[in-house]
């Protein structure tokens, strides 16, 4: 069944994944969902990311009216990953230099997982992209530090930014790293006739 959608909610805040989906041709209302973003015990960075992505869609649906609950939820989180250990957004400006102090040098994962829920259902998909990362000075980090590009990034940088002069390369989704993989939110949503 074909459904023609003018809009969709996205439980995010994030202004990069308001973006891309403008480039993808999809308006938005932004409806950020306020959930506990702590990691479980033994819980893998792929299980996090698509556990917050399902939570933040059921969050939001339960806040929805009428009119809202006929648009499809997309909600979306990302987490930056070298092996199990998992780099969220930092607390401040030295948790910020502490992650980039850990990421120079190597290669590690961005994974960020996709949830669409629309009539009662939900469907995920999930991105994985490896990066690799230039060894940074300390003086390259605390210059970074002070442009603030680093704030409500996950791993404290984002390679769309000025840390974009950091990556030599990157194996996977660039618009994954950024937030939103445009693929697999395009698959998601012609799943649901969109």
């Amino acid at each position: 069944m074909q459904i023609n959608i003018q809009k969709i909610i996205l439980a995010s805040q994030s202004p990069r994944r308001a973006t891309i989906l403008m480039q993808m041709g999809i308006n938005c209302v932004v409806m950020p969902a306020d959930i506990d973003e702590s990691q479980l015990d033994n819980e893998s960075p792929s299980d996090y990311v698509l556990r917050l992505a399902k939570q933040k869609a059921l969050v939001i649906k339960g806040q929805l009216n009428a009119k809202q609950a006929e648009m499809p939820i997309l909600a979306a989180d990302t987490a930056v990953a070298l092996r199990d250990s998992i780099f969220g957004k930092p607390e401040d400006d030295a948790d910020a230099a502490e992650m980039l102090k850990k990421l120079s040098g190597t290669q590690h994962q961005v994974h960020t997982a996709v949830a669409v829920m629309f009539n009662q259902q939900i469907e995920l998909a999930l991105n994985t992209t490896l990066v690799e990362m230039m060894p940074l000075s300390d003086a390259m980090i605390a210059a970074y530090i002070a442009t603030k590009d680093h704030k409500d990034k996950a791993g404290s940088y984002a390679i769309q930014g000025l840390a974009g002069n950091w990556i030599k390369r990157i194996d996977g989704s660039y618009s994954g790293v950024m937030g939103l993989p445009v693929h697999e939110t395009f698959m998601l949503l012609k799943r649901f006739g969109f």
